[in-house]
């Protein structure tokens, strides 16, 4: 589905040069950032404002935007939605054996199989 919306926005993200990943890589995570502050603002975190309430259904939204702008980032970078599930259990064991071994130290070859 992403990749006929991104299509038809005119960003085709197969056959993509380096400086074009390189581009659309800094675009996606620009748009995540500022989905990121909207997601932020679905909550009172302003503590001296007291007008602020949770706004639950909007922040579902903007997680589900996160959400289009990631798996486009991953399909710029030629992961399909089998390579991104694939490469989380990786991490996510990964992290559960950091945890463990208490993560006392930063060892990046614990993550260079994924």
């Amino acid at each position: 589905m992403q990749k006929s919306l991104n299509e038809r926005i005119g960003v085709q993200t197969e056959g993509m040069s380096d400086q074009q990943k390189t581009e659309w890589v800094l675009n996606y995570c620009r748009a995540m950032s500022q989905e990121i502050a909207e997601l932020t603002d679905s909550v009172p975190w302003k503590w001296w404002a007291k007008y602020q309430n949770l706004d639950e259904q909007n922040a579902r939204v903007e997680v589900v935007d996160l959400f289009h702008f990631l798996i486009s980032l991953a399909q710029v970078l030629g992961m399909s939605a089998d390579d991104v599930f694939a490469a989380y259990v990786k991490k996510n064991e990964v992290n559960f054996q950091r945890q463990d071994s208490g993560y006392t130290e930063k060892n990046e070859a614990d993550s260079r199989h994924i």
